[in-house]
């Protein structure tokens, strides 16, 4: 579908506030350590998995506990390694008391595994005495609870800072002055807990329900909220309060947005807090998801 677009107005920068910096140093690294293992890594360990839980890669993502977003979000489960079969969930003093020989293979098998809560070196201003048990080929820092507790905020917020910026471009365009106040009160601002991604956002907007923003919201919960709303797929120019869908080949759902007017979209691009909910354009959208099939919705007359 070719739509044409219009000059809209400036793009300006995103910033989260000290606060929410803050508050995202303190929660980001889980209070329960996991390391993601093979089988055959189990043998190294020893007697030293006496005080720890090893779980089966099947019984740990079907685990009520370990299903949170917190750590969904902060380990990057989707980004795991499929040789990984087992998981070591331990109390984050369990990795303290390891040598540092088994210390550093364990890590060395994290970042083989590709788990979340590593960091490159180059996120700390400096290497506090705390970190150096914990950096991989002068190149990765691997972040456990224990460790992480025991730095300096200004240290925390720095790194946490530089690793949002991997998540979410902090450009967004102006707030419209003729945007309704529900979207005004949200656009170009950060969410405060994890959960939130893009459906949910699109939701809120059509809904003007604030609570919807908490919510993780899957692909058939949002299609059956477009029809409780009325809305139907259309084939033609877009329309202010349209929602726009980028679909893949197995008519899966891989992002939404909903479209405020002049081509700006109020949109979230994840799950995570890193994602801010803004105002982008129709080109950027098409920039990210262009390689899917857009499906547009339009309340029916």
């Amino acid at each position: 579908m070719k739509i044409a677009v219009r000059k809209v107005d400036m793009i300006v920068e995103l910033k989260p506030t000290n606060q929410q910096l803050s508050n995202w140093a303190t929660r980001f690294v889980p209070d329960k350590d996991l390391f993601f293992i093979e089988e055959k890594d189990l043998v190294a360990f020893g007697e030293d998995l006496n005080n720890v839980l090893v779980i089966s890669r099947k019984e740990f993502l079907a685990h009520p506990s370990y299903r949170r977003v917190d750590f969904a979000n902060s380990y990057i489960y989707w980004n795991i390694s499929n040789k990984a079969e087992y998981v070591i969930v331990a109390s984050p003093s369990w990795i303290t008391r390891l040598s540092k020989q088994k210390k550093k293979h364990i890590f060395d098998i994290q970042l083989k595994m590709e788990r979340g809560l590593i960091f490159p070196v180059s996120f700390f201003p400096c290497i506090p005495k705390e970190l150096m048990d914990y950096v991989l080929e002068e190149k990765f820092v691997v972040l456990q609870f224990d460790m992480w507790s025991k730095l300096p905020n200004d240290i925390k917020i720095n790194a946490i800072e530089k690793y949002a910026l991997l998540w979410d471009d902090w450009t967004c365009y102006e707030v419209p002055k003729d945007v309704p106040g529900y979207i005004k009160k949200f656009a170009n601002r950060f969410s405060n807990i994890p959960g939130s991604n893009c459906l949910s956002a699109t939701l809120f907007a059509l809904t003007k329900q604030e609570w919807i923003l908490d919510e993780w919201v899957h692909q058939e919960t949002f299609k059956q909220s477009l029809l409780n709303a009325h809305y139907i797929m259309v084939n033609d120019q877009l329309k202010t309060d349209d929602i726009v869908t980028w679909v893949n080949e197995d008519q899966i759902i891989q992002h939404a947005a909903y479209h405020i007017g002049n081509h700006l979209f109020f949109n979230k691009n994840g799950q995570t807090v890193f994602n801010p909910m803004k105002i982008i354009h129709w080109n950027q959208l098409c920039e990210q998801w262009g390689k899917n099939n857009i499906i547009i919705y339009r309340k029916k007359a």
